[in-house]
C-alpha cells in the first residue's frame, strides 16, 4: 500500500528548494494553483496569518522552516544571533496566537538550537531539523493511511460510505493527510465507493481544499452542507466518519475544526463509526482536557456578507472556528504509533510511549 500512495500522490502545500519556502497559496484554490515564495520568518508568519497555509501539520512545518530563514538572516546580520533569533520564533508563534497544535515544531527547532555544540554549523543543522519534521510528517501519514485503512476492513470490509469534515489531507500536512490519507489508502483497496465530504463552513476548506484533492486523484467525492451530515448518516448508509484533529488532550479530547464535534454526536446517534487520524505530535499530555484549551474565534465578517458585501445589518456574528469533541464519542484514534480504541487518560499516556510504527 505504501507505494501505491507514493504512486498516487498528486497534490502537496510546502515544498523547500535553493533556500527558499514555496507554499500553495490554499486562498486562490481551486480555481488556479499559486507558489508563494518566502524568504524570511516574517513572510512566513504572514503566510500564516493570511491562511496562505492551513492545517496544524502544515502551519507548524512551515513555521520550522520560518525559523531556518529568520536564522539565516540573523547570521548574515552579525552580532548576537540568538538573541535576534527570538523575535523571529515570537513573530511565527504569535501568526495565530490562539491557533492549537503547532507549537510542537517551533520547540523541536528551539530544542535543536539548545542542542548545538562547539563548531556546529547552525544553518546547517536546524536545515537538517526541519527537513526532518517535514518528512517525519509525511512518514506519519503514510503508516496512518494504512492502519486506518486495516481498521476500515476489519469492521466493515468493501464498499463502504465514509463522511469527512475540513482538509485533512496533502494540503493540511507534509504530505499524503491524516483523514484523507486513511480515505485515499481504503479507496485505493477497493473498500470505499463514496466519500461525502462537509462543506465545511465558513472557510469552505471541504468544498474548496478536500473534494479538491480528492478529485485530483479520481476518489468519488460528494460535497454537502454540514447541516445534512445527520441527515446522510441516516438515509446514505455512511459507515464512517473520519476527520482529522489539531490537537488532542491528555484524556482523548479532541480539538478540531468546529463542526468535528455535532458529527461525533450524530455519529453515536447513527450507530456510525468515528475515526480521529493525527500523528502522536499532535497529542498534548500536559493538557488534562480539551476544555483547557482557549479556542480560536473567527472575523464576524464571514457570517455576516458574502463576497465582502454585508447581507446581515443589525446584528452580530459568533464564529468559533474550532471545537472540542469528548473523547467518550470517539470510536478509536488511529497515530503512527498505533491505534487507540475509545480513548481515555491510560490509553494515551501508552501510546506516547512507545516507538514509532513502521
Amino acid at each position: 500500500m505504501r507505494d501505491r500512495l507514493l504512486a498516487a500522490e498528486k497534490a502537496k502545500a510546502i515544498d523547500w528548494r535553493d533556500g527558499t519556502l514555496y507554499l500553495l497559496d490554499q486562498r486562490a484554490l481551486p480555481f488556479e494553483e499559486v507558489w508563494l515564495a518566502c524568504a524570511d520568518a516574517a513572510g512566513v508568519a504572514e503566510a500564516i496569518r493570511s491562511t496562505v497555509v492551513r492545517g496544524a501539520m502544515a502551519i507548524g512545518i512551515s513555521a520550522a522552516y520560518g525559523v531556518l530563514l529568520g536564522l539565516r538572516w540573523r547570521l548574515a546580520e552579525g552580532g548576537n544571533w540568538r538573541d535576534a533569533l527570538e523575535a523571529d520564533f515570537t513573530v511565527l508563534s504569535e501568526a495565530r496566537p490562539n491557533g492549537v497544535g503547532f507549537s510542537w515544531a517551533l520547540n523541536r527547532m528551539r530544542e535543536r538550537l539548545q542542542r548545538l555544540r562547539e563548531g556546529d554549523d547552525p544553518s546547517q543543522a536546524l536545515e537538517a531539523e526541519a527537513r526532518a519534521i517535514h518528512e517525519s510528517d509525511r512518514e506519519a501519514n503514510l503508516t496512518m493511511a494504512q492502519l486506518g485503512m486495516e481498521l476500515i476492513r476489519k469492521y466493515q470490509g468493501s464498499e463502504q460510505t465514509v463522511l469527512t469534515h475540513n482538509s485533512t489531507g496533502a494540503l493540511a500536512t507534509g504530505g499524503f493527510g491524516t483523514a484523507l490519507g486513511v480515505i485515499r489508502a481504503a479507496w485505493l483497496d477497493g473498500m470505499i465507493e463514496h466519500v461525502y465530504v462537509d462543506e465545511t463552513r465558513p472557510g469552505l476548506q471541504g468544498t474548496c481544499l478536500a473534494a479538491w484533492e480528492l478529485a485530483s486523484e479520481g476518489v468519488p467525492a460528494i460535497v454537502s452542507v454540514d447541516s445534512a451530515a445527520a441527515h446522510l448518516m441516516k438515509t446514505k448508509g455512511i459507515t464512517w466518519v473520519v476527520v482529522g484533529a489539531d490537537c488532542i488532550a491528555a484524556n482523548g479530547d479532541v480539538v478540531s475544526r468546529i463542526g468535528t464535534y455535532q458529527l461525533a454526536v450524530n455519529a453515536m446517534h447513527h450507530g456510525v463509526r468515528f475515526m480521529v487520524v493525527a500523528p502522536s505530535a499532535a497529542i498534548d499530555l500536559g493538557l488534562a482536557s480539551g476544555e483547557d484549551v482557549v479556542l480560536e474565534e473567527g472575523e464576524g465578517a464571514e457570517l455576516l456578507g458574502i463576497a465582502g458585501e454585508r447581507i446581515a445589518t443589525g446584528v452580530e456574528a459568533c464564529n468559533p472556528l474550532f471545537d472540542v469533541t469528548p473523547a467518550d464519542l470517539i470510536d478509536v484514534i488511529v497515530t503512527e504509533k498505533g491505534i487507540v480504541e475509545r480513548p481515555d487518560t491510560a490509553k494515551l499516556a501508552q501510546l506516547m510511549c512507545r516507538k514509532r510504527l513502521h
